[in-house]
């Protein structure tokens, strides 16, 4: 591409963008307005995550035709939206984003469900992870559909898939990978500028104690999910509540004859970036522990929990470890369950090629075999790099420097995109974590969630010219 030909793109994309803004907005808040979390026992053949997670793919395979593509339902699983090239529908570039969500949590001072424009930002679960990234990817899809209506030929298909169930296992895009060819190159809207080339390897798990549940802790119950910092866990406990001390980020109150429900407050974020967070759990049980409200069974297990929390980078549990290409391992406790007499503590951890989920295992196993308890594994999925000297790469971040001061350069991360399930791929903004956000946004996955109009625009305009830059490639 021309200086030329680049500055009269960027001109038509600026003018694009202008005029479809409104309309960018209003349809992530379309989305916004499903409470598309993961529901398993009310799926259904067509609705394999739920009626709620298909609820909202449903409305993005309507906003795709709206917008003039070729949409392909795939079993309710997933979905995708084609501008047809001359490549066929094999051969194709491709944008992956995703459509459910992390359950709401507690903690909002915005409606969840509604998108809130406050102070040049959206506020609502999903603006920022990921249904304002996905509606992003959609218009820039419509960029080069209208190009076509008007009789232009793209060199490849371009391909917009709609994910559906990216927070809690990526089995839509398994259930995709087994049907339809792989892309020439995907990119995913789902992280940071400049661009993602690695993720680390994730491994997760659940510890579960004997049945000692109920001497003197008749219930744990914490955080949301197990990919997040809890903000938030209880216990109830055989106590009288006007008997227990106050402490920092407790509360405690009556829960019934004999009873005194103990609430411990943390500050949540995502697993793979635990810096500044608080885990609730851990501040939970070390209250419990220091107050003599667990059992001699239930100290055991809480035991545990104490080594798991003391810090989120493993050196207390044992499996520390560090690489070049990705830095330090992370590990979280996520969620704390009672069930059936038992404690069950979900862990997820990040880890670099200095590692293995075989070694993460052997060292979990043995902390929990000291402490009269059991490790399961759940998942694995081993670390993802792709080389930032790539063609496709450098189109990318050639598109994120016309319009950012910022180097333009590849990093690696420890959350999980769906880049990670593709032979060529990256995770590619929209994100940018070196702009202050106001004190009362919130996080992706946690409460009052928001994403800046003016950064979404920008990268729209990203999109766009990145996605030509990519047609030009011999792929």
């Amino acid at each position: 591409m021309t200086d030329e030909q680049l500055s009269a793109l960027k001109s038509d994309v600026d003018a694009y963008v202008d005029e479809v803004w409104e309309d960018v907005v209003a349809d992530i808040a379309r989305l916004v307005r499903h409470e598309s979390v993961e529901d398993l026992e009310a799926a259904e053949p067509g609705k394999p995550w739920g009626p709620a997670s298909n609820a909202a793919l449903v409305e993005a395979e309507k906003m795709a035709e709206r917008l003039g593509m070729d949409v392909t339902d795939v079993d309710g699983y997933l979905g995708f939206a084609d501008v047809p090239g001359a490549s066929g529908p094999d051969r194709y570039l491709a944008t992956i984003a995703h459509t459910d969500i992390v359950p709401l949590g507690l903690g909002w001072n915005f409606p969840p469900l509604e998108v809130t424009r406050k102070d040049g930002y959206l506020v609502g679960r999903g603006v920022q992870d990921d249904k304002g990234p996905f509606v992003l990817s959609l218009y820039a899809a419509h960029f080069f559909a209208r190009r076509v209506a008007a009789g232009a030929t793209l060199p490849y298909t371009l391909r917009c898939i709609i994910g559906n169930n990216e927070e809690t296992g990526m089995g839509d895009v398994s259930h995709y990978l087994e049907r339809y060819p792989e892309p020439l190159f995907c990119f995913s809207p789902d992280a940071n500028f400049p661009l993602i080339c690695g993720e680390k390897g994730q491994y997760s798990g659940y510890f579960v104690s004997g049945e000692v549940a109920g001497e003197k802790i008749v219930e744990l119950d914490g955080g949301t999910v197990s990919n997040a910092i809890p903000g938030q866990a209880t216990a109830v406990v055989r106590a009288d509540a006007s008997s227990l001390p106050a402490a920092e980020r407790i509360s405690v109150e009556p829960a019934g004859d004999g009873l005194a429900r103990v609430v411990a407050t943390g500050i949540g974020g995502h697993a793979s970036m635990p810096e500044g967070t608080v885990n609730a759990i851990g501040v939970l049980v070390r209250y419990l522990l220091a107050n003599d409200l667990a059992g001699e069974g239930e100290r055991d297990f809480l035991d545990v929990l104490v080594t798991l929390t003391e810090d989120a980078y493993g050196r207390a549990s044992g499996i520390a470890s560090e690489d070049d290409k990705f830095g330090a391992l992370t590990c979280v406790a996520g969620t704390v369950r009672t069930k059936d007499g038992r404690f069950v503590q979900s862990i997820d951890s990040r880890y670099p090629t200095s590692t293995t989920g075989d070694a993460i295992e052997a060292r979990l196993t043995e902390l929990a075999e000291a402490h009269n308890c059991t490790f399961e594994r759940k998942s694995e999925a081993v670390p993802f790099y792709i080389s930032p000297d790539s063609p496709e790469i450098k189109a990318l971040l050639d598109s994120y420097a016309d319009y950012s001061d910022r180097p333009a350069e590849a990093f690696t991360i420890g959350g999980g995109t769906y880049a990670r399930h593709f032979k060529r791929a990256c995770a590619f903004g929209p994100n940018d974590p070196d702009e202050p956000m106001p004190e009362w946004a919130g996080m992706e996955h946690g409460p009052d969630e928001a994403a800046c109009e003016a950064t979404l625009r920008r990268a729209l305009k990203i999109y766009i010219v990145s996605i030509a830059r990519l047609m030009e490639l011999d792929l």
